[in-house]
């Protein structure tokens, strides 16, 4: 058992280093590598294309994933690190509307996670602080 913990908490360490890659390729504009790189980390860290997640309802992300699928809050703490990031890669690329889906998504797996913890992680109280004002902005009209 400790093992696996281990080797999870490996995968989001490395998940951080893929996110910070990713977004210094999208601050560069190269959104072409930044998509290649996400898609690759999907399969990588998960096991499942981008497609699996994206078809899966947000109400039955968490509870289908654990259940029939045997995630871990590991895993869905890693998807839902995906999912930003794709909502920043859909910002990039003018997608408001795919990028609030997927910030949507990825909202509600922390705030399940949040609701299941037994301790308070500050940073995972401003990754989700800053996807309700990612989703707050995309909930407004955009100026022309």
């Amino acid at each position: 058992m400790a093992y696996h913990k281990d080797y999870l908490l490996r995968m989001i360490e490395m998940m951080a280093e893929m996110i910070a890659i990713f977004l210094g390729l999208l601050k560069k504009g190269d959104t072409k590598q930044a998509e290649k790189r996400l898609n690759n980390a999907y399969r990588e860290f998960l096991r499942e294309d981008a497609a699996f997640f994206h078809q899966l309802p947000v109400e039955q992300l968490t509870t289908d994933l654990l259940e029939k699928h045997d995630y871990k809050h590991q895993h869905l703490k890693i998807l839902s690190e995906l999912f930003y990031a794709e909502g920043e890669l859909s910002l990039k690329k003018g997608e408001r509307s795919s990028a609030r889906v997927v910030f949507e998504k990825a909202l509600f797996i922390r705030e399940f996670i949040e609701n299941r913890a037994s301790s308070f992680s500050l940073s995972d109280q401003e990754r989700m602080n800053l996807l309700r004002e990612r989703i707050s902005n995309l909930n407004t009209p955009e100026k022309s």
